[in-house]
């Protein structure tokens, strides 16, 4: 994340610069510590750079990540996505098959002519191709005010827990 809002890192709502996951790599895609010695590879302090498992804190990561999906905040962002992708996709696929019927259905009205050559069946196919854009980027703007905030909180808790933000 490169945009500060100006609240500081402890305050509710802050927006954290260093994001766990593009520091950390995932369990098991590392090199192991012969490869990196092999390749010359070592972290800060002379170490080779390894891949950290949780943090001795002695709870699997199946049951961090299983707990994370029963939490509430989880289940809302889950709630949020869905609010938004449900409604949407079915109001594209009616619009998409009303085009599509109107077609087979009605050439005489896809036909009819609206400026010179242009038709009712060109306008039609343009807009489904300005609705796909559209709802990109309804989408995008959806999951940036909704969601993203919610998903990184949850993101850097697992991280947490998992010791996944640890180099």
């Amino acid at each position: 994340m490169d945009k500060h809002d100006g609240r500081s890192a402890g305050e509710p709502g802050a927006v954290r610069l260093d994001d766990p996951w593009y520091d950390a790599l995932a369990p098991g895609w590392a090199e192991t510590a012969g490869a990196a010695d092999a390749a010359g590879h070592e972290g800060d302090a002379g170490e080779p750079l390894t891949v950290g498992g949780p943090r001795d804190s002695g709870i699997p990561p199946g049951e961090i990540y299983l707990a994370v999906h029963r939490s509430g905040a989880f289940q809302e962002v889950r709630r949020r996505y869905r609010s938004f992708v449900v409604p949407a996709t079915l109001a594209f696929l009616v619009w998409y098959l009303a085009y599509v019927v109107a077609a087979i259905a009605a050439p005489g009205l896809m036909a009819r002519p609206l400026v010179g050559a242009f038709n009712v069946a060109m306008a039609a196919g343009l807009g489904q191709f300005a609705t796909t854009f559209l709802l990109a980027w309804a989408y995008m703007r959806h999951a940036r005010l909704r969601r993203d905030r919610a998903a990184l909180e949850i993101r850097w808790e697992t991280q947490e827990l998992t010791g996944g933000n640890t180099r």
